[in-house]
């Protein structure tokens, strides 16, 4: 009776087969070339078995040459590699359900292949799968009237700065398309509460709006958010009161 001891697990390779299997060290040659027989395909007449010690190995470590001696008496163990050789593969089937050559191609053409209704094309665009699926209607871009609804001129607002962090408050005094920025989208003119614009509301010669120096700037309408932000209290010490 095999015990664990005896037993070792090793990967199988040959032109057709390549599987980790387990043997009894007590099995002899030539019992184990009929186990192999069933599993490569390979006659047991015509193996022949090699031990590498792994996969990457070249050299071959141990010729199972003798049918009668056990497969301990080669000193085969776990993870090690029996490569199964046919040594008359023209007798045998060996090799040719993995040799593609001698496979005739079925080669078509672009036009025929668009001819045929069983191929994975058609049958994609028949039922309007993939790239043949109907395209989902382009979302509308806003105008500025949509716009001027969720954000009304002089009403208080909240801008989040290019930072994604620093909020500057604020009154919105233009809403509309604009000479500067390529021309392109809505922008959103701000009158800030304190010195953190850029203009007076007016850009590149173009007047928008009025408001005092630096206190003017225009931003796009996602970062504009419209609520109740009263104007912020400096909180000043008496010393620190101008």
């Amino acid at each position: 009776m095999a015990t664990s001891s005896s037993i070792v697990s090793v990967f199988v390779i040959s032109p057709d087969v390549h599987s980790e299997r387990r043997f009894d060290l007590h099995t002899t040659i030539s019992q184990l070339k009929d186990k192999l027989e069933l599993i490569t395909g390979i006659p047991s007449g015509n193996q022949r078995i090699e031990v590498f010690r792994n996969e990457d190995d070249t050299q071959p470590i141990a010729l199972l040459d003798s049918d009668t001696r056990p497969l301990g008496y080669y000193s085969v163990i776990s993870g090690q590699v029996l490569k199964v050789q046919d040594i008359d593969p023209s007798t045998t089937l060996t090799g040719q359900f993995t040799d593609v050559s001698q496979v005739e191609k079925f080669e078509l053409t672009r036009d025929e292949y668009e001819r045929r209704t069983d191929t994975v094309k058609s049958y994609i665009e028949k039922h309007k799968m993939g790239r043949f699926a109907p395209k989902a209607d382009a979302p509308v871009a806003p105008t500025v009237e949509d716009i001027a609804v969720q954000l009304p001129v002089g009403s208080r607002c909240e801008v989040v700065a290019d930072n994604g962090v620093t909020k500057y408050r604020g009154v919105i005094r233009f809403v509309g398309e604009t000479e500067f920025g390529n021309k392109t989208g809505i922008w959103i003119g701000v009158e800030y509460d304190e010195a953190y614009g850029k203009n007076d509301g007016s850009v590149e010669g173009k007047r928008y709006f009025t408001c005092p120096p630096s206190r003017g700037a225009f931003v796009r309408p996602k970062r504009v958010t419209v609520g109740d932000f009263p104007p912020e209290e400096l909180n000043l010490d008496d010393d620190e009161e101008l």
